[in-house]
């Protein structure tokens, strides 16, 4: 099994795919994850991105994706993955596709989850961060019980500059223009597309995404 996670920022991807993994004992694939391996491990891969890293350039996406190559051969033929935050372009997705085949596997269906964009301003731009214990909180839906200090340390919150209202406007603006014609892409190709309402309460987005999953691919809850 090989699903993709799509979705604006702030729709909460990285959070149900965690439960994805864990209730179905998954392998989640997030792109920053593998970076961060293979430069720890002082693999070649590794070695080639930290350079791209140290010169301020963004890693291409050929070395990406011969990161999501050389993890997706360790990994056991029956164990379903999670792709979570890749691909992000049509250009990934379409050297995704030609990656999966050599592994013997396939995409077997797209997890959209879809939020209003002031549902999602307000998510990020609430968010505040603990520089100490990076403990996270939100102003709207998680505020800390002193205004402004953590609970866990006392350190001062900060907001990080992505979440800012006008950087999350901009953040938003890319995702359409680059990641939602992956959409297209897959539904043109008949990979079934999930869509799932993102801007509940988080149990009833989780739920949601189980019975999807369990009506269109038959998986075993």
């Amino acid at each position: 099994m090989v699903i993709i996670l799509l979705g604006p920022p702030g729709v909460g991807k990285g959070t149900q795919g965690a439960l994805l993994t864990e209730s179905f004992g998954w392998e989640r694939i997030a792109t920053g994850d593998l970076l961060r391996g293979a430069r720890r491990d002082g693999t070649e891969l590794g070695r080639q991105a930290q350079s791209y890293m140290d010169a301020g350039n963004l890693v291409p996406d050929e070395l990406i994706v011969a990161l999501v190559r050389e993890h997706l051969k360790k990994l056991p033929p029956e164990r379903g993955v999670v792709f979570d935050g890749f691909p992000r372009t049509l250009a990934q997705a379409e050297a995704l596709d030609q990656v999966l085949p050599e592994v013997g596997r396939k995409v077997d269906a797209v997890l959209l989850l879809e939020a209003p964009a002031d549902v999602l301003v307000k998510r990020l731009s609430g968010r505040r961060s603990c520089p100490q214990c990076e403990r996270i909180y939100n102003i709207h839906f998680d505020p800390p019980v002193t205004e402004g200090t953590c609970d866990e340390c006392g350190a001062r919150l900060i907001q990080r500059k992505d979440d800012l209202p006008d950087t999350v406007r901009h953040r938003l603006s890319v995702y359409r223009d680059q990641t939602r014609p992956l959409v297209t892409h897959y539904e043109e190709g008949s990979t079934p597309v999930l869509r799932i309402e993102g801007d509940r309460k988080l149990e009833h987005v989780t739920r949601a995404i189980r019975r999807s999953l369990v009506k269109q691919l038959g998986v075993e809850a």
